[in-house]
Formats: C-alpha cells, structure tokens, sequence
C-alpha cells in the first residue's frame, strides 16, 4: 500500500473512505462463477532478480593510428609492415577509417598500400571502404562513386551486393537517415539493384517522404533503369497508405497491381481492410471481403479475426458472432486475437458480464489469454462498476506479472475512487508502479486527478 500524497494529508476526507470497500458491485441474478485459478491468492511478493556480472574481456589493444592524417598514417604503415608479424592490410585500412579519416584518404591510403607494398584489396576491403564512405558526413555520393570506379580499377566490378551494403549504410542513420542519397546512388551506381535493395528502399521511403514522392522515385527508377515495381513493393505502397487511412490511394494501387498481370493475395486484403477497421468503416470491411470472396483469394485466420475487430468495434456483435461460425466452418480456431476483439465489442456495448463468461469458454478451449485480453476486461467490468470481478481480474494480471496499460489504468483508478476503494486504488497504483506499467510521474498523476474529484464531491 501506497503513502497517502501529502496533497491527501490536509485534506476533509472521512475516515470511512480509507478503508476498502466489501463491494460496491450490482448483484445480478445470474452472477458469474467463473475466475481463472488462482485468482484469489494472495499479491506474491516482489522477487528481486539480480543482475548477472557482465563477462570479463581483455582490455582493447590500443589503435594502430592515432591521427586520421593521411601522411601520418603512411609513415606509421612502413613502419608496421617492416615487422617480423605484421598487421594484415585490411586491419590497417579499418583502423585508419576509425581514426576519422576522410573518405578520400582512404581510398588514397588504398591506393599506397597497392602500388607500395603490393597489396591486392580484395571484396572485405571494399566493404570497409563502402560502409566508410556511406557513414561518414558528406553532402553528396561522390566518395562512393569513387569507391565504385576504385573496384573497377582492380578488377572487382561493382554489383549488386556492393550496392545493397551502401544503401542500407545511408539509411542506416536512425536520427538523420540519408535517404535522399541512396535514392541518387540507386539512379546513378553503375550496377542495377537488385528486388531486395529496391523494396528496402522503397519500405524506408514511405516511413519518411509522402506517397507522391515514392511514386515519382518509382517512376524515375522504371524511366532510367527499366525496373518495374513487383507485387512486394505494390503491398509496402498500400499498407502505407492504409495505415494513415488513405484509403482512396490503396484502391488506386489495388487497380493498378491488377493491371500489370499482379493477383493479389490475403495479405494485400486484410492490410486493406484493416485500414477500414482505423477508420471505423465496417461497410468498407466487408465491401472488401466480398470482394476478396468473389476474386477466389481464400481468407485466412487474419482475415477472419480483422472482420470480427471490425464488427465487433462497430457494435455489430451479432455479425461478429455469425463470422466465428464461418471462421470455425471454414477450419480456423479462434485465437487470443479473436476471443479478445469480441470481448472489446461486449464491453463496449455494456454487457461486460458476458464478456467475462467468454473468458472461461476461451481458457476451456485451451486458448491462452494475453495482457490485452485481461486490460480489456478490466476497463470493461469498471465501466460497468462489476468493480469486484475487475479487482478479480486484476489480480490475475499480478499472480502472471503482466503490465496494465494506461488508459486501463486511469478508467480503473477513476472507478474505484469514485466508489469509494481509494485502498484498492493505491493498491493498484502501487502495482503498475512496481510493475513498471508507468511511469511513476505518470501513474500518480492519475491517481491523483481521481482523488480530487473524491474531495470536491465531498466538499
């Protein structure tokens, strides 16, 4: 149990509300029976886990340059390759570029190390020059150009391997990713890429540049080097657009995959369909599952679970429960997902009653309830001031050390104070706390707006 905040201490609260309520729940007629085991059992202690001793390790060898002068690295490189066991020439070359040499300095300290001391670089010292040149600051791809011309120069044609390595370099940056540079690199390399450089690419730029600008890199590729989008890169483009609700824009590509000869496939469906389901638009579900039917793509479990979240949100429980029956005619056994999205769709209609019994028939059928499952039926018995069988609930979440999240965790504590549990709502407080649910900050916070609605009620 918490402390009381002192904004708590001064303040005209009655004694009685301190203590926890018996029961402040309705009792209905038929009151369910049903808790998973353990349900009653006593808040388990915290167990402290120590933290394993980090291994030991040798202390790091000192670097073999400690200037990223390129003069400075050549004389201390004769020196180096003058002993009895001298460093291998592509340790040489990494150790200069960690020094911070410049890209230009690496490829010249390549060439020295070639004309010198007869040196062959071979695929490993171009990766180390590639990864150098992508890595380091630069307001263009001329040192990587150069690393490509300095491949040729030794027989090791760029392809599309090389390619590959430089622009998941670029992007590699996650606070300033140069995407911008690998979309230049992938028009101007003397080498194609490859489907899998071309849809990473494509994946990176629809998280960062709007839709029209992908669909001009597209255009710019297919003129410049022949390269058509293929049914992966159709599927990034519409999940994209799906996930900000451009629904419009996944119907065009839709069109246009089915024009250059692509079938598309469940997933291309469900993605589509799920982003009706953010939009609220259960008419758009199904409009696409008929669809779905009529172009003989089979539906699968995903498919199945996205129509029952969307129905089941709409409120449309009945629908959703006529979609089990065909999920379950069609060989798919509801899962987590399934039990759960109904379980959403029954307290939103307020009968959270019955979404509690369904939580047995789940666990019956062997079907394993997630930290979602048990947030949803504990926001929904609180809303329905079931404040009994959620506090039951609740402590079935701490006996399996889950995480309640926040905005369960604020209609929660919001209930209970308002029923007069302030105990069972610093309990829980001190759970998410301890739990690491919340934020401390953040969990007392709406601890604390609760309770100050209790002293205004009662001023």
């Amino acid at each position: 149990m918490g402390k009381l905040p002192p904004s708590m201490r001064s303040a005209k609260v009655p004694f009685p509300l301190l203590k926890t309520s018996t029961s402040s729940s309705p009792s209905p007629s038929s009151k369910p029976q049903f808790f998973p085991k353990n349900s009653s059992s006593p808040k388990p202690k915290t167990k402290t886990k120590t933290k394993p001793k980090p291994p030991s390790f040798a202390p790091k060898p000192p670097p073999l340059f400690q200037s990223p002068a390129l003069s400075h690295a050549i004389s201390t490189t004769n020196s180096l390759l003058s002993l009895s066991y001298p460093p291998p020439p592509n340790a040489l070359i990494q150790s200069f570029c960690d020094a911070g040499a410049t890209p230009a300095d690496s490829v010249s300290f390549v060439a020295h190390l070639a004309n010198s001391h007869s040196f062959v670089p071979d695929k490993s010292t171009f990766r180390i020059l590639l990864a150098h040149s992508c890595l380091s600051p630069s307001e263009d791809i001329s040192p990587i150009l150069q690393v490509f011309n300095l491949m040729k120069q030794f027989n090791h044609s760029p392809d599309p391997a090389s390619l590959d390595l430089s622009v998941r370099a670029l992007c590699s940056d996650s606070k300033s990713p140069r995407i911008d540079d690998a979309c230049k690199l992938v028009l101007k390399s003397p080498v194609k890429p490859d489907e899998f450089t071309y849809n990473f690419l494509i994946r990176r730029l629809v998280k960062d540049r709007p839709i029209t600008s992908v669909n001009l890199f597209i255009e710019q590729v297919k003129d410049n080097l022949s390269i058509e989008p293929n049914l992966v890169t159709y599927t990034i483009l519409i999940d994209s657009v799906c996930r900000i609700g451009n629904l419009r824009e996944a119907t065009r590509l839709l069109t246009i995959l089915s024009q250059n000869g692509f079938k598309p496939d469940a997933y291309v469906y469900n993605t589509i369909m799920k982003g009706h389901c953010i939009l609220d638009d259960c008419s758009g579900v199904m409009e696409v599952y008929n669809k779905m039917k009529d172009e003989g793509v089979k539906p699968d479990i995903v498919t199945y679970n996205t129509l029952i979240y969307g129905l089941s949100k709409a409120g449309m429980m009945p629908q959703a429960k006529k979609m089990l029956q065909v999920m379950a005619e069609s060989g798919y056994l509801p899962d987590t997902a399934t039990y759960t999205s109904l379980m959403n769709g029954m307290c939103r209609k307020g009968a959270a009653l019955e979404a509690l019994h369904l939580l047995g028939e789940m666990e019956r059928k062997c079907c394993v309830p997630n930290e979602c499952t048990y947030n949803t039926l504990i926001m929904g018995l609180g809303k329905a001031k079931y404040l009994d069988e959620a506090m039951e609930i609740y402590k079935v979440m701490v006996s399996k050390e889950m995480k309640m999240d926040k905005p369960t965790y604020d209609s929660f504590v919001r209930v209970l104070c308002r029923a007069g549990r302030i105990g069972d709502a610093y309990e829980v407080f001190d759970f998410v706390t301890e739990s690491k649910s919340l934020n401390s900050a953040v969990a007392y916070v709406g601890l604390e707006d609760s309770l100050k609605w209790v002293q205004k009620r009662k001023a």
